[in-house]
């Protein structure tokens, strides 16, 4: 391997003590805070969430299946509502912001009784970067909401919870951060249909493929509006991120590789979970994000698996102890328990965390260079050293990277080196076989990218 060093010009890497701590490989205690993701982070209001989910709630229904003519009740009051929202927001950043109505026919199908048209409320802030390097990342919440069933449209289905909390804290984003540039592009959306099976969410997805939309990563947030549990546990300090481990594409040959050489916990998804945490830990420091190794809860899932099942790099955002008496049920009391999803059960300033845990976490993807392409770790010899190479990036932002490794029993990238400009690196000392490693870039202001789990090569 020394003359695979001399050939790339790198000289071989020796382990010198670097730091340990999941903060620490991120370069917390050498990279000062981002001062544009602090401004966000603290130009989110609590008060702005409360109006956005009062004036959901107001509607009375919001399912799916509702009336969409109506100016005071139902899907199409909500739709239109939002629409105008945005578009206020968008008069306020001068115009950046792209408003457009994103619908569809959708067919009968099994909580859809007759085609119906539905529509994903979309408003967009373009990037800066050229088109040929363009990224884009999506933030979702879902707007319709239900009652106990999921085709009962008549009913009172208030979804202050499910998913107000969620379409709120997106509409907060969005007024903040549209007053800022970005590397990346920023896609702010509230999608209709969650509840008759992720309907407006696996369009935009479908389309997202069909158009070649360079999404990068998509976060959505779901039941964000709780901070006590039906545990009887207030936690107003924390939040669960699912993350898909293994690809919903994985081929035969792939699922072999993995099989061999590991990355169980490694797919993009996973690797854009662990970005988000750390970033959001930096600049939301009353905040703890807790990584979980699941694509979503038990046996349920959100508007972020239509994107997995397609390939890109998606999450999802809920709060730590849900309270299922507030989830799907008609508004009622029975033996003196309140039932329903009601406004009061909110928790107004934890959603305002949750959503600067989301903005500070985007706000770093979007200014971050690209992640590394074409990372590769050396099976070419047997060696107590690991050798990596990757793709050289164009980008003239890229001052170079790091090379991040974890042991197999860590859930986060608990060291880093800085490696320089260059395009393959030896770490000395420490085997493949008992660490998993991988490389990000670094820009000239210190923005990492995400890590890039290398393929075996020789």
């Amino acid at each position: 391997m020394a003359r695979l060093n001399r050939r790339m010009g790198v000289l071989p890497a020796v382990v010198m003590g670097v730091a340990c701590g999941s903060g620490a490989a991120h370069g917390q205690g050498q990279t000062p805070l981002d001062p544009q993701i602090s401004k966000i982070v603290g130009e989110i209001r609590a008060d702005n969430i409360e109006h956005t989910i009062l004036k959901l709630v107001s509607f009375g229904t919001r399912n799916t299946l509702s009336v969409q003519d109506d100016p005071k009740r139902g899907i199409g009051a909500a739709r239109d509502w939002l629409a105008a929202e945005f578009g206020r927001i968008s008069q306020e950043s001068g115009g950046r912001l792209k408003v457009e109505l994103q619908s569809f026919e959708q067919p009968v199908a099994a909580r859809v009784p007759k085609p119906t048209r539905l529509t994903n409320v979309v408003a967009t802030l373009p990037g800066t970067d050229p088109t040929s390097e363009q990224r884009m990342i999506v933030v979702s919440g879902h707007y319709d909401s239900m009652c106990s069933s999921p085709t009962d449209a008549e009913h009172d289905a208030p979804g202050a919870n499910d998913d107000a909390s969620g379409s709120a804290a997106v509409v907060e984003m969005a007024r903040v951060m549209s007053h800022y540039k970005f590397r990346a592009t920023i896609v702010f959306m509230c999608v209709v249909g969650e509840e008759q099976g992720l309907l407006g969410s696996t369009y935009f997805a479908q389309q997202a493929v069909l158009q070649k939309l360079p999404i990068a990563a998509m976060l959505t947030n779901d039941i964000i509006g709780s901070s006590l549990g039906a545990n009887g546990i207030h936690d107003d300090h924390s939040v669960r991120l699912f993350s898909e481990g293994i690809s919903s594409l994985e081929t035969e040959a792939q699922a072999r590789t993995r099989q061999s050489v590991g990355g169980e916990d490694d797919s993009t998804s996973r690797q854009l979970a662990r970005f988000l945490k750390e970033n959001a830990e930096r600049y939301v420091r009353k905040m703890h994000v807790t990584l979980v190794s699941r694509r979503d809860r038990y046996g349920r899932g959100g508007d972020h698996i239509p994107f997995t099942e397609r390939g890109f790099a998606a999450v999802r955002f809920t709060e730590p102890n849900e309270n299922y008496n507030h989830q799907h049920q008609n508004v009622r009391v029975e033996n003196g328990i309140q039932y329903g999803d009601l406004p009061q059960f909110d928790d107004f300033p934890y959603i305002a965390n949750v959503a600067r845990v989301n903005a500070a976490g985007i706000a770093a993807l979007a200014l971050a260079p690209a992640p590394p392409q074409g990372v590769g770790l050396s099976t070419a010899r047997q060696s107590p050293d690991t050798d990596l190479r990757w793709t050289a990036s164009i980008d003239p932002e890229v001052v170079g990277y790091e090379v991040v490794w974890r042991a197999t029993t860590e859930p986060t990238w608990t060291h880093a080196r800085t490696v320089g400009k260059v395009n393959a690196y030896t770490v000395s000392g420490l085997s493949k076989d008992n660490y998993f490693f991988g490389v990000r870039a670094l820009d000239k202001q210190g923005h990492r990218s995400p890590v890039t789990f290398p393929r075996p090569v020789r």
